[in-house]
């Protein structure tokens, strides 16, 4: 059986019997910045398990991506010795949400494992907790696995938990028995062993209780099933391979990167680790550009950079020096595109990243090392031996160079590195990042509290509503009423008012009873389901229980949904203009203006500005129909709408069209035609962040301000300049020309006067030492740049010999040493020059035998040091 055949037979098999089948979500959490990544196949239920989100099925089943790197879960430099850890990995999942539980579940596992897998029952362990009876009874009975292949462990085994604090239960989980030859020949060896004997390929979860703070188990209302099978480690059974590498997942890549090493079959054997390095990380590169995610300095950019240089690293080891990854990547998209179609989608994305970051690490290690050249210098110069643990992270965290190839240059020059030093630093940044990607369930008591029936949202139709207030929330606290003055959160069982959601910013308003009015700042959806007002009570009292009319201000969503109707069309216009890779990587809607992230690797020219612009503004004055409609996720995607990336849809999604011109998934609000938008200006563009552009813009009466502040400028600037407004740009370029034709003439003065002070220096400071001309004397000058310019003009005037200048800028001593080729074949040396001078007077320097600077100290030894210098380049000449 091949992968293929194994994920499909999964997905059918639950779905005969009534799951339904969830596409795989992103590897980007939506709405979830707890998580670095999708790490499990229960990371998109999180919400149905904990009770905040409701599904219309009971029963789910999905062949789920996942990443284990960065976080608390971090596999990356795992891969490569293992035989069975991947960064990029799929988890097939089965999901009961109150339905069925431990007995269906067994039951599934079991049937699965015979019927469809073929297995040797013979061969199969299962364990449970040790104090779970009832899943051990039920593998007895309802699987007729015997007692002695059944094993009881501890909670560190099987137990579960999402968080500290949340819903958690027993697990039990099947191992393969791979034979007694892969085994410790030991005679109690059996699950649980550290030994490669067994093979845990299944994962069954069984939460039936709620941890609170103090570690207290309560059982939870509705139990819930979340099970796993390794989709890597079953193949690797099925096909009876050595490791997870010699499946049918991993050969295509492997072989791609064989026939670029040109390598034989003999040495990709002894390479081993480098092959599973760059194939393992070649599928988790592909998945996370598809799935949005650039390399950057941050995040999850940053553990993407850190994934694509380990695998360059490795290629460098294979004797891959140029770039290699968009040959790999385009293997995985060829392996698994037919299943995971953004892959073929963002297929140009893939390869444009990967090329570019590879030429980025490029120069990145050349930067290294010459900083580790700097070291060393450094080292020997002090007379150290050992390149410390610290230095040796910062190369490896910062330029990417690892620890064994730092070792070799180090040695090159007969030095050594701290590796136990380096191992220490390592250990802290992984707490660092376990601590910082570490999943938490808690969420205030008072939102906890909340329930009932979901908040009603009519704010599509009408901006004007009555409702009931279900809860007040003041602080984290729930509270029965609210007084004037007081700020607080209302709960109202409908709502014309939109909760921020989809980059577009809540509204706000007023909400108002026979005596009293609370003004809404902002609203939010803490809460799945719950919409909550956040404002200030001006007069009266609010109580719970009450009624209230709602009204959004106007002015501001009509302004709002000009800047999302045209965030839509702007999204549309740069595809057309720059390409299909320029996708959404964030937004801000808001009423005076809106913000578009989106994927593009350099920056936007001024004529594709202009274009873009242009077609904006074309779709407005076309005065096209808006239309919303609502329809399940499958038949919308199918049907042409985007998906966006970074959200999250439900089973039933609203499609917003525009008349020709594309559709979009978008739970924001709108106008009806284009024509409403008004005018659009793009007001400004730049990056923020590798393959990362940011667009600003403005749309209705923001756009009229805009157009208005710059015309009212222009017309300041020609009142200035004594000219027609029209007539500025032309103005300024003549009086440009003529700024620069001065700047041309004072330097031309500046020159001839210091040509004079060269020639009055070179006739009254120089003297001779030993036969040497030697110029000691301070000068006026500005700055070190300055002194460097005089010091060069008076070495050339001087042909043969030593120029010492000093200068006192800002406070700061400056002193320059110069020393002509000649005189250093005698012995002169100008790096030891600055070195003895500045020690006179506590400044710091040094520099190469034929120039050389220091600076800082005091200046008030400036005098007394240079009177030295003489002398000093006489036992210079001497010692020869």
């Amino acid at each position: 059986m091949d992968s293929n055949e194994l994920r499909a037979r999964y997905l059918a098999f639950f779905e005969e019997r009534g799951h339904t089948v969830v596409p795989s979500s992103s590897l980007v959490p939506a709405k979830d910045p707890t998580l670095l990544f999708a790490n499990s196949g229960m990371v998109p239920f999180k919400d149905v398990f904990t009770g905040a989100e409701q599904k219309p099925y009971t029963r789910a089943t999905s062949a789920q991506k996942c990443v284990r790197a960065g976080g608390k879960h971090n596999d990356l430099e795992e891969v490569g010795p293992s035989t069975r850890h991947h960064v990029f990995f799929e988890m097939l999942g089965n999901f009961s949400f109150g339905d069925y539980f431990k007995r269906e579940a067994i039951a599934y596992a079991w049937e699965f494992s015979m019927r469809v897998l073929g297995l040797d029952p013979s061969r199969l362990w299962p364990t449970v907790n040790h104090v779970d009876d009832e899943a051990y009874d039920l593998w007895r009975e309802v699987a007729g696995v015997p007692e002695e292949r059944l094993t009881r462990l501890g909670d560190e085994d099987n137990f579960w938990q999402m968080a500290d604090v949340g819903p958690c239960g027993y697990n039990s989980e099947i191992f393969y028995d791979r034979g007694a030859q892969y085994g410790c020949g030991k005679a109690d060896c059996r699950p649980g062993c550290d030994c490669d004997r067994f093979w845990e390929y299944w994962n069954l979860v069984f939460m039936e209780f709620f941890q609170d703070e103090d570690g207290v188990r309560t059982p939870l209302p509705k139990t819930n099933v979340d099970t796993g099978l390794g989709f890597e480690r079953t193949l690797a059974i099925l096909q009876g391979a050595e490791s997870n590498y010699e499946t049918d997942l991993f050969e295509p890549i492997i072989a791609r990167i064989q026939a670029l090493t040109g390598h034989s079959d003999e040495q990709r054997k002894r390479e081993y680790i480098a092959y599973r390095v760059i194939a393992d990380h070649s599928r988790a590169i592909s998945f996370l550009i598809a799935d949005g995610v650039l390399p950057g300095n941050e995040g999850r950019s940053y553990v993407l950079r850190r994934i694509v240089r380990r695998a360059i690293r490795y290629g460098r080891r294979l004797g891959l020096d140029g770039p290699f990854l968009s040959d790999t990547t385009a293997a995985v998209i060829e392996k698994m595109g037919g299943h995971y179609t953004e892959l073929v989608e963002r297929r140009q994305v893939i390869a444009d990243t990967v090329l570019r970051e590879e030429e980025h690490f490029a120069r990145t290690l050349s930067r290294g090392v010459a900083i580790l050249d700097e070291l060393i210098d450094t080292m020997l110069a002090d007379g150290r031996t050992v390149l410390s643990g610290a230095d040796a992270f910062r190369l490896y965290d910062t330029y990417g160079f690892p620890l064994d190839l730092t070792m070799e240059l180090a040695q090159d020059r007969n030095l050594s590195v701290d590796a136990d030093g380096f191992a220490h630093a390592l250990g802290e940044q992984k707490a660092r990042s376990r601590s910082s990607g570490t999943f938490t369930a808690r969420m205030p008591a008072a939102y906890r509290a909340l329930s009932g029936p979901e908040t009603a949202f009519v704010g599509y139709t009408t901006l004007d509503d009555t409702g009931r207030v279900l809860a007040l929330i003041v602080g984290e606290e729930n509270v029965q009423q609210v007084d004037a003055g007081q700020e607080a959160e209302v709960l109202v069982d409908r709502t014309p008012f939109y909760a921020e959601s989809g980059g577009q910013v809540g509204d706000t308003g007023v909400l108002t009873w026979l005596d009293g009015d609370f003004a809404v700042a902002d609203t939010r959806r803490p809460v799945p389901g719950y919409v909550l007002h956040r404002g200030t009570v001006l007069r009266g009292t609010l109580r719970v229980g009450q009624d209230v009319d709602l009204a959004v201000n106007r002015e501001r969503r009509t302004d709002t949904a000009r800047n999302h109707t045209a965030t839509h069309i702007l999204h549309k216009a740069l595809r057309d203009t720059l390409g299909p890779h320029a996708q959404q990587a964030g937004s801000l809607v808001a009423p005076d203006r809106l913000r578009f992230d989106f994927t593009q690797p350099a920056a936007i020219t001024p004529e594709e500005t202009l274009e873009i612009e242009d077609t904006i503004n074309a779709r407005t004055l076309d005065d096209r129909q808006v239309r919303t409609e609502e329809k399940p996720y499958a038949e919308a995607v199918a049907g042409g709408a985007m998906a966006l990336f970074g959200e999250k849809y439900g089973d039933v999604v609203r499609v917003v069209s525009i008349d020709g011109y594309g559709q979009e998934l978008c739970g924001g609000t709108h106008v009806h035609h284009t024509g409403e938008i008004g005018p659009v200006y793009l007001t400004s563009e730049g990056s923020i962040g590798s393959g990362i552009r940011r667009v600003e813009a403005v749309s209705g009466h923001g756009a009229t301000a805009y157009a208005r502040e710059r015309l009212r400028a222009l017309e300041r600037a020609g009142s200035v300049l004594r000219v027609a407004p029209m007539e500025v740009e032309r103005q300024i370029h003549t009086l440009q020309e003529r700024v620069r034709t001065q700047e041309r003439e004072i330097e031309k003065l500046r020159r001839q006067l210091a040509g004079g002070a060269v020639e009055e220096m070179f006739r009254s400071q120089v003297r001779q030492v030993d036969g040497t001309q030697v110029l000691v004397a301070r000068a006026d000058a500005e700055d070190g740049g300055a002194l460097s310019e005089l010091g060069d003009r008076l070495r050339d005037r001087i042909g043969s010999g030593v120029v010492v200048l000093a200068t006192v800028a800002n406070g700061k001593p400056n002193l320059l040493a110069m020393v002509t080729p000649d005189v250093v074949q005698r012995g002169g040396h100008a790096g030891n020059l600055v070195k003895e001078i500045g020690a006179r007077m506590d400044a710091r320097g040094g520099g190469r035998p034929d120039r050389a600077q220091a600076g800082g100290g005091s200046p008030e030894r400036l005098d007394e040091a240079l009177g030295v210098v003489e002398d000093l380049v006489a036992r210079q000449l001497a010692r020869g």
